[in-house]
């Protein structure tokens, strides 16, 4: 597991600080996620930074979904995200643990749908909120303002 230390990801001239939670459920809500499936896609997913520039930071097991807390630069939609994350681990853990198939007779490992929700890096929906009804109020005005005239 991995610690989220708030720092923006930089990525040629763009600067990232979203986080996304992600949650994935296997086919037919199948107790699937054993010890040796996890391994696979958790070993599939330690390449997804080099290679599509998606970090993940914290990975969830339950018996039949995963818990995914990872960061992806904005270039990316999150549908897309997911949509990479479920093929590629799908795939592996088809390659890898054949026997899995006999009990998913559709040939899908993940189901159709998905949750995702951001998280900032810099707190949690109210301080965000806060700050932005805040913007532009007298207080603020007076902070920024460089030179009585």
């Amino acid at each position: 597991m991995a610690n989220l230390d708030g720092d923006i990801w930089f990525w040629h001239h763009n600067r990232s600080e979203c986080y996304y939670h992600i949650q994935i459920t296997v086919k037919y809500r199948k107790t699937l996620l054993d010890e040796k499936v996890t391994r696979v896609i958790t070993e599939v997913m330690r390449g997804f930074k080099d290679r599509y520039d998606l970090e993940i930071q914290t990975i969830g097991y339950d018996q039949d979904h995963v818990h995914i807390l990872c960061r992806f630069l904005p270039k990316y939609s999150g549908g897309e995200v997911v949509k990479l994350i479920k093929s590629i681990t799908g795939k592996k853990v088809f390659q890898e643990v054949p026997e899995i198939k006999k009990q998913l007779w559709g040939g899908e490992f993940w189901t159709d749908g998905y949750y995702i929700a951001t998280i900032s890096g810099k707190g949690n929906k109210a301080v965000i909120e806060k700050y932005i009804k805040d913007q532009g109020k007298v207080e603020d005005l007076k902070q920024l303002k460089l030179f009585e005239i």
